[in-house]
């Protein structure tokens, strides 16, 4: 072989030799950017989707998690709101029911006692002149009922007369009492009026039509046959006093 030859193989060896590294390097460098690729494409990936994910799963959680605590809560804070409110409910309109029902509670002022209902009361009407100078009728007032009751105050009377007509009993100037009826017991007011002496007074009353103090119901009692004659017209001789405790 000569040199020129010996040179040119040589020289064919290096070139292949040159390309094969470089064919190698080539395709190194495309593997690396290919892997490199795709792992970024997957870290992308996995990443996008991670932050995807938490973002869902953290918004659902949240969202899902408030809601039901709120709904868990909520369910929880309206039995305790409801029961707050049937409590106040039952206390504000129980106690406000309960008194107002029994009238206790409404008709009380100042812890006194309620005031008696007609229905409450037993009245009759009799002759209680001390002599035949001074006319004077009493009607006694007994508590029936169950309950302790006032009847502090004037009573309302009017006088019925024998000729159809009626007219009303002026009060007396006396300061009420506190006059507080337990079952069974009796109160009084009376009735002061002139007496006829002439044997000429027009005045026959027949009746005496009675409202209790603070009532508005009335009773009529008969006129006592044995009261003492009236004397003059009905006029403010004629009074009825305050109510009191009978003695």
């Amino acid at each position: 072989m000569t040199a020129s030859t010996s040179t040119r193989s040589a020289r064919r060896r290096t070139l292949r030799v040159a390309a094969a590294a470089l064919t190698a390097a080539a395709a190194f460098s495309l593997t690396a950017c290919s892997g490199s690729d795709a792992a970024g494409s997957k870290a992308g990936g996995q990443s996008g989707t991670g932050v995807a994910a938490e973002a869902s799963g953290a918004g659902s959680a949240d969202a899902s998690g408030a809601d039901s605590s709120a709904g868990a809560q909520g369910t929880e804070a309206q039995p305790d709101h409801a029961k707050a409110g049937s409590g106040a409910s039952a206390r504000s309109g129980g106690g406000t029911s309960a008194r107002a029902g029994s009238g206790s509670g409404a008709a009380k002022s100042g812890g006194k006692a309620t005031f008696c209902r007609t229905s409450d009361l037993i009245m009759d009407a009799a002759n209680s002149s001390p002599d035949q100078k001074v006319g004077e009728v009493t009607v006694q007032m007994t508590n029936k009922g169950g309950r302790t009751c006032s009847a502090a105050g004037f009573a309302g009377v009017d006088l019925k007369d024998a000729d159809g007509t009626s007219a009303p009993v002026h009060r007396g100037g006396e300061v009420p009492r506190i006059t507080d009826l337990k079952p069974g017991d009796t109160a009084t007011f009376s009735i002061s009026y002139k007496v006829d002496f002439s044997g000429d007074s027009l005045a026959s009353p027949t009746d005496i039509i009675v409202t209790p103090p603070n009532e508005t119901h009335s009773v009529d009692l008969k006129w006592p046959a044995d009261a003492l004659k009236l004397g003059g017209s009905y006029d403010e001789s004629i009074q009825v006093h305050p109510v009191g405790i009978a003695n």
